[in-house]
């Protein structure tokens, strides 16, 4: 099949105008190093916490902002609690994808009556600096969704968080906002979850590859993308196809235990800056041969930045009918290979880099080589 870029038939306004992402929260199993690490490695800056100083006995989580990305890192105080559970099982990975809405009443009440399973009905958060409204419904494997509204909200997060700031501050490396957000699913579970985006929320298929267009001569997948109407939130969602040997899809599943999300795609206005940055902090990228940048602008045609200089910092190239793009893939960032990260730079592109797929799913599986897992 070849690449199609269609629109959802009969879909003729935005169900749930979701004006981005607000937060993602990790599950982790030690919550201070994680953030830590975050701002050591990825720059961000620490901005709130909630935990048993604040009155939480349970848990403690460090919010941690640079741009518009925000990222929650929780981990457990004891073994029983459903974070060590979740941790215990899957390892450290993102449990909540929370969707920005200017009514989380609304949103959740439609998604439950179009199918969705409930995560949360509505509660109220209150305190000095105003409300936050929020709802939640499950997504693929244990994954959710949160709608959060916070129009009448004035404060540094939400209510139950103090506003907390790290002793150590490192210059932001140029992080601007979630370009989009990957999920690996199970064989067949592909279809079933777009159709629930379909159905439940109102998003169109934007994107379908196939597994000529992501393959190897030892591993495939597929993947189709789907999207909000505004664009601004952009869920690829892959699964395995058949293969001489295990693709990344099956490793991460292995891994992590059921389906979730795979990496998180974040865009900067200026990568080689931002990349230059992150690897001076000690992030480790995925590592693609010269070879690649030897024939890449006969593929791509001209660019504005300097090819010795993307050559030297592993960033790869793609073009499409609306401009190209600049990306890179990190290594998983934890011991278990299931989370990365990919850093974009869209010169005009409003694709994925199918022309990278070749050159990026090689370097994958030279890393499940090196573990044994391919």
């Amino acid at each position: 099949m070849d690449t199609m870029i269609k629109s959802q038939a009969g879909v003729e306004k935005d169900l749930f105008p979701l004006n981005g992402t607000d937060y993602l929260e990790f599950y982790v199993g030690n919550a201070k190093q994680a953030a830590f690490y975050y701002q050591m490695a990825f720059g961000f800056k620490l901005i709130a916490y909630r935990g048993p100083e604040t009155g939480v006995p349970d848990t403690a989580s460090y919010v941690l902002q640079q741009g518009k990305v925000r990222f929650i890192v929780t981990g457990a105080m004891n073994p029983d609690h459903p974070v060590a559970k979740h941790v215990l099982a899957h390892g450290d990975g993102v449990k909540v994808m929370a969707l920005w809405v200017d009514d989380a009443e609304y949103s959740y009440n439609l998604a439950v009556e179009r199918g969705a399973k409930s995560a949360g009905p509505l509660e109220v958060l209150t305190d000095d600096d105003g409300e936050i409204r929020r709802a939640s419904i499950y997504t693929y494997g244990e994954t959710i969704h949160t709608f959060v509204e916070r129009k009448n909200y004035k404060g540094i997060f939400m209510p139950g968080f103090q506003a907390k700031e790290s002793n150590c501050e490192l210059p932001n490396v140029g992080l601007q906002y979630v370009d989009h957000c990957v999920g690996n699913v199970e064989l067949g579970g592909m279809d079933k979850w777009v159709k629930f985006y379909q159905d439940v929320m109102g998003f169109k298929l934007l994107v379908t590859f196939d597994d000529k267009d992501i393959s190897t001569k030892y591993t495939a997948l597929m993947s189709k993308v789907v999207s909000n109407g505004n664009g601004y939130v952009k869920f690829p969602i892959n699964e395995p196809a058949k293969g001489v040997k295990k693709s990344q899809i099956e490793e991460y599943l292995d891994f992590y235990g059921t389906a979730g999300v795979q990496h998180i795609a974040i865009a900067t206005h200026d990568i080689v800056a931002t990349i230059d940055a992150l690897r001076a902090n000690g992030v480790e990228f995925l590592y693609v041969p010269d070879n690649y940048y030897e024939t890449v602008l006969e593929r791509v045609g001209n660019i504005e930045e300097d090819l010795k200089e993307l050559k030297r910092l592993n960033i790869l190239i793609d073009r499409d009918e609306e401009g190209y793009l600049l990306q890179i893939f990190t290594k998983p960032v934890q011991d278990r290979p299931t989370v990365f990260f990919e850093i974009i730079q869209r010169k005009g592109a409003k694709s994925f880099g199918k022309g990278n797929f070749k050159a990026l799913f090689e370097a994958i599986e030279r890393e499940q080589e090196l573990r044994g897992t391919l």
